[in-house]
C-alpha cells in the first residue's frame, strides 16, 4: 500500500515551480502555500522553497503573497539561502521584495548574504554595517574555487575515472600501484580510434600527471582510478578524493586517507548542504556544487593551472597488475 499523496501539490517537479498559471490554479484550488510538496519521505515540504530553486521571480512573487511567514525554514534553510543556494538571483531577489531578511542567522553563520558573497554575485546583497562579511580564509577559498573551474571548464565528465592524491609525485604513484610504463604512442593511437575495442586490456590502463599538491590518476573510459585497489595503496601517508563519472547512475565517489577507506558512494559536487556540515564544508559544498571533478581535485589540495591533468594527453600512460582491473 502507499502513502495518498495530497492534491494539492502532487505531480509538480523541476520545471513546473516556473509555471505561474499553473500555481495559481492550484492556490486557487485550496493547495497549503506553506506545505504539501513531498520531500525527504513526506508531505511537509514548502512550495516556496521549491520554487526559490526551480520556478521564476514571477511564481516566486505569487507564493510569498500566500504563505504565512517568507522566512519560514525548512530542511534548516530559509527559501531566500536556497535561492542563493541555486544560483539564482532573481528569484533571491523577488524574495527581499517580498520580505525575505538576507542576514537572517542560519546554517552554521551562513546567513544568504554571507553565503552570496562567497558565490558568482557577491553584490546581491548590500552588506549592512554590523554584519560579517567574508573571512581572509573563505575569501581565499571562493576564488581558488573560481580558478579552478575555470581551468576545468572545458573538459568532459560524462565516463570518466579521476584521482586526485595530494603530496605523491606521478612516480611515486606508479610505484605504490606496481604499474610499469606503457607505449605512449601504441596506446593513444589504439585508443583514439576506439578505447572499447579490448576493454580488458584498455581498463588496465590509467594516465598519471604531476600537478601542483600532487598528482591526478585519470581513465577517460573507464572506473578504475576510482576503485579501492588504485585509491587505497595511493592515500598511505597522504589523501586520496576520487570519482567515476556515468551518465547513467551519476558521479559517484571514493575518498582514501593513510591506506584505508574513510567514505565511499559519496556525491562529489553534489551540493548536499545540510545544517548537519560544518560552516567549511557548507562553504565548499556552495562553490564546487555541479563541478564534480574540481571538487576532489580542491579537496585533495590539488591547484590545476589547465585541465591537461584531466583532458590529457598525461605525463604518463601506465599499464596496472592484473588485479586492478
Amino acid at each position: 500500500m502507499t502513502d495518498p499523496q495530497p492534491a494539492g501539490w502532487s505531480g509538480i517537479g523541476g520545471d513546473g515551480w516556473a509555471d505561474l498559471a499553473a500555481i495559481r490554479v492550484r492556490l486557487e484550488a485550496g493547495a497549503d502555500p506553506d506545505a504539501g510538496v513531498y520531500a525527504f519521505g513526506g508531505y511537509d515540504g514548502r512550495p516556496l522553497h521549491f520554487a526559490a530553486e526551480w520556478g521564476s521571480p514571477e511564481t516566486v512573487t505569487e507564493l510569498a503573497r500566500h504563505v504565512a511567514d517568507v522566512d519560514a525554514e525548512f530542511d534548516d534553510r530559509t527559501a531566500l539561502w536556497t535561492a542563493v543556494f541555486a544560483h539564482r538571483p532573481d528569484n533571491a531577489r523577488a524574495l527581499v521584495a517580498a520580505g525575505a531578511d538576507p542576514w537572517r542567522p542560519m546554517m552554521a553563520g551562513w546567513s544568504p548574504g554571507r553565503l552570496a558573497l562567497a558565490g558568482p554575485t557577491p553584490g546581491l546583497f548590500p552588506l549592512p554595517a554590523g554584519h560579517p562579511g567574508l573571512t581572509t580564509d573563505e575569501t581565499a577559498k571562493a576564488t581558488a574555487a573560481g580558478r579552478l573551474i575555470a581551468a576545468l571548464a572545458d573538459i568532459g565528465d560524462d565516463y570518466m575515472g579521476v584521482a586526485c592524491v595530494a603530496a605523491l609525485t606521478a612516480t611515486k604513484a606508479a610505484r605504490r600501484l606496481e604499474a610499469q610504463p606503457a607505449d605512449t604512442a601504441a596506446i593513444e593511437a589504439a585508443l583514439a580510434s576506439d578505447p572499447w575495442a579490448d576493454p580488458d586490456d584498455h581498463l588496465g590502463i590509467v594516465g598519471v600527471t604531476d600537478v601542483p599538491g600532487g598528482c591526478v590518476i585519470t581513465q577517460p573510459w573507464g572506473y578504475v582510478p576510482s576503485t579501492s585497489e588504485v585509491t587505497v595503496p595511493l592515500s598511505v601517508g597522504t589523501v586520496c578524493y576520487s570519482l567515476f563519472a556515468d551518465p547513467k547512475s551519476g558521479t559517484q565517489g571514493l575518498v582514501s586517507r593513510d591506506g584505508a577507506i574513510e567514505d565511499s558512494d559519496t556525491h562529489p559536487g553534489g551540493g548536499d548542504a545540510g545544517g548537519h556540515l560544518t560552516a567549511d564544508e557548507i562553504l565548499t559544498e556552495y562553490l564546487y556544487q555541479g563541478e564534480a571533478v574540481a571538487y576532489v581535485c580542491a579537496m585533495a589540495g590539488l591547484q590545476l593551472p589547465d585541465a591537461r591533468a584531466v583532458a590529457g594527453p598525461p605525463d604518463l600512460w601506465l599499464r596496472l597488475p592484473e588485479r586492478d582491473r
